[in-house]
């Protein structure tokens, strides 16, 4: 077995129990609480150009260390119960035993944006904790105490959280500047520094390996671009800042891939400071409200063959995968239509339509052009607010199996085998109308696989065309070549979802 697993953000926080009291630094504070607004930085776009040399990284280290900081946080985890250990068996009433509540730390790290105290992490470095302290560079967290801090905001999409000290130095703050993490590009120097394992700021410099990463979030079947970088990246990483040649803010370290020790293999990822920046007035007032249409799109790159096939000019445009109960379905939008116009701004990629959607104020009414059928419609979309708890809360979705099959599967030459549809079987997935054939077995690794087509998906149609039986989608399928892309609208969960299957 494979000893490298995918360590999720939550990783990245180093858990400990806490043992003991901590001592009392000599920090000066100012007196009691206090308030103040946030004043978000301003952000440098100018183009990043200059030469390399060997002061380059020790002039970054210097100029933005001092505004990184190390994060502590205690929480109060629930004990378990003898039910929750042995499950609940009548001879135990009355005799239940229940654990005492466990106190336990996190750390992580962050980087200060504003003179009123106010410091960016990472939600899920401060999540649920009852207490927050901050490190400054020269503290040790092991035998000084930190600078108390409460959590002003946090989004979990982006996995961001800011927060605010609660009492602040006799000395002014530094401030991290802010850099366009839209001017990156594979190769740039970066720099990542924060409190890995404990050391704080640690310094680690390496390039991004890519940028527009499509990486998941805690929110299920969401997901973030993201910037991918080799510098080194560890747990207690979390919520520091990725900074360019020039020292400025373009990232926050979110998330590594590691092996079973939790150490450094070179893949970390990072969340763009624009995208962060962007919500950062919502975050200061708790809140992060964002748009939906209801509708989920194909990450799938499009090629100037697909574009033909479709009907379009051009190869941008965003493709709706699946429709669900929401805006996009009551204005009449379908399963398969290519949006390329969103609110009178032309969509160049899926990404670009989920940053339109979400970024759109709740109970605006926006025009949408879609192309279908190789004709373009102009669709108007009421845009409701994004709910994200409730998002969390739905269980993963359940996979249709077929039944007893009235044939040999046969294989589509796609990675999947499909079986004949009978009018049984159709009725007991509630398939509204047609259906050529139910997919039966799936090929690890296949292209049907890596599309999401699932065991148990009824397919309705190919490339805009029904299909009424095995026969039909197996040639339909036959036909398409090598490199091209086969648009299959399946039947699934009670609504119809479009795969976009590209023949290899």
């Amino acid at each position: 077995m494979s000893t490298r697993t995918f360590f999720r953000s939550t990783l990245l926080a180093v858990s400990a129990l806490v043992v003991g009291m901590v001592l009392a630094s000599g920090l000066g504070l100012s007196p009691g609480s206090f308030a103040g607004t946030l004043t978000v930085p301003p952000t440098n776009s100018s183009p990043l150009t200059g030469p390399l040399d060997a002061s380059t990284f020790r002039t970054v280290a210097q100029a933005a260390s001092p505004a990184v900081v190390s994060i502590r946080t205690t929480a109060t985890r629930q004990g378990l119960g003898i039910d929750d250990l042995f499950g609940l068996d009548p001879r135990n009433q009355g005799r239940r035993f229940q654990q005492p509540p466990q106190i336990v730390t996190g750390a992580g790290s962050g980087f200060i944006i504003d003179k009123n105290g106010y410091i960016l992490t990472n939600n899920h470095v401060v999540e649920d904790a009852t207490r927050v302290e901050v490190f400054f560079a020269g503290m040790d967290m092991n035998f000084d105490q930190g600078l108390p801090a409460k959590v002003v905001g946090t989004d979990v999409l982006t996995d961001a959280a800011l927060i605010q000290l609660t009492s602040l130095p006799d000395r002014p703050l530094p401030v991290s500047k802010f850099g366009d993490s839209s001017q990156l590009s594979q190769g740039d120097w970066v720099m990542a520094i924060g409190n890995p394992f404990g050391l704080s700021n640690t310094v680690t410099v390496g390039v991004v390996s890519a940028v527009g990463r499509q990486q998941p979030t805690a929110v299920r079947q969401r997901s973030e671009e993201m910037i991918q970088t080799d510098a080194a990246i560890n747990r207690g990483n979390s919520g520091g800042p990725l900074l360019n040649i020039r020292g400025e803010v373009v990232g926050i370290n979110t998330q590594i891939v590691s092996d079973q020790s939790g150490g450094n293999l070179g893949v970390g990822f990072a969340v763009p400071i624009n995208t962060v920046r962007d919500i950062l007035p919502s975050l200061e007032t708790g809140k992060v409200v964002r748009g939906r249409i209801g509708v989920n799109v194909s990450m799938l790159t499009m090629t100037k063959e697909d574009a033909e096939d479709l009907g379009l000019a051009s190869t941008s445009g965003a493709r709706i995968t699946d429709v669900g109960e929401g805006p996009a379905k009551a204005a009449g939008m379908r399963a398969g239509d290519v949006v390329i116009d969103f609110n009178g701004k032309p969509v160049r990629n899926s990404s670009e339509l989920v940053s339109m959607v979400v970024s759109t104020v709740p109970g605006t009414t926006v025009p949408v052009k879609v192309v279908r059928a190789k004709k373009t419609l102009t669709l108007n979309v009421k845009v409701e607010e994004l709910d994200l708890q409730s998002e969390q809360a739905l269980q993963a979705p359940q996979i249709l199996r077929p039944g007893a099959p009235t044939e040999q599967p046969k294989d589509t030459g796609f990675g999947m085998s499909v079986e004949g549809l009978t009018p049984n079987l159709a009725r007991r997935l509630g398939v509204p109308s047609g259906g050529g054939a139910i997919v039966a077995e799936i090929n690890q690794g296949g292209a049907a696989q890596r599309a999401g087509i699932r065991s148990g998906d009824v397919i309705l149609e190919i490339n805009d065309v029904p299909v009424t039986s095995v026969a039909q989608v197996t040639k339909v399928l036959d036909a398409i070549p090598v490199g091209r892309t086969a648009r299959i609208l399946v039947f699934r969960d009670g609504q119809e979802t479009l795969t976009l299957v590209r023949r290899q």
